[in-house]
């Protein structure tokens, strides 16, 4: 680590014997071995809160994940990406309603004055004697009407 041979190490066993005494060198040696280990304590203890918080912070983004993944609803994206789909047909089922949808019959109302039929164009028509039974009807139900109107 700090790359030190024994020779070094000869050289400061030395130096402490001189400047110190062999007297205090036992206590001075003692002392130091008991600062080192608080240091050595209190670096251990400053890397296991570290590593907590690391964990807690990592834990921390975890649950958010998980949180966002309980939010996710991808049913709600699916509806959000066939929205035009579903406006146009909207539209097209408006439209083929209004198609399909018969228009109102016009029933005179008794204020009213009555209008005379429209005849019926002389070329493109049928011949009189194919009309039908319900033709007759609606024929004599018109006219039921006009006199009904005119009184």
């Amino acid at each position: 680590m700090f790359d030190i041979g024994w020779t070094e190490l000869l050289v400061i066993a030395i130096v402490l014997v001189v400047v110190v005494g062999p007297k205090d060198l036992p206590r001075m040696l003692r002392t130091f071995g008991r600062t080192t280990k608080q240091v050595r304590s209190m670096a251990s203890d400053f890397r296991r809160q570290f590593d907590d918080a690391l964990r807690e912070a990592e834990l921390d983004e975890v649950r958010q994940t998980v949180a966002d993944a309980k939010k996710f609803d991808p049913t709600k994206d699916v509806r959000a990406a066939m929205n035009p789909m579903k406006a146009i047909g909207d539209e097209i089922r408006s439209s083929l309603t209004a198609a399909t949808k018969a228009p109102e019959p016009k029933v005179p109302s008794s204020s009213a004055p009555a209008e005379p039929a429209e005849p019926e164009k002389t070329g493109a028509a049928a011949p009189a004697a194919a009309t039908t039974d319900a033709d007759a009807a609606s024929t004599s139900e018109a006219k039921a009407r006009k006199t009904e109107d005119a009184a």
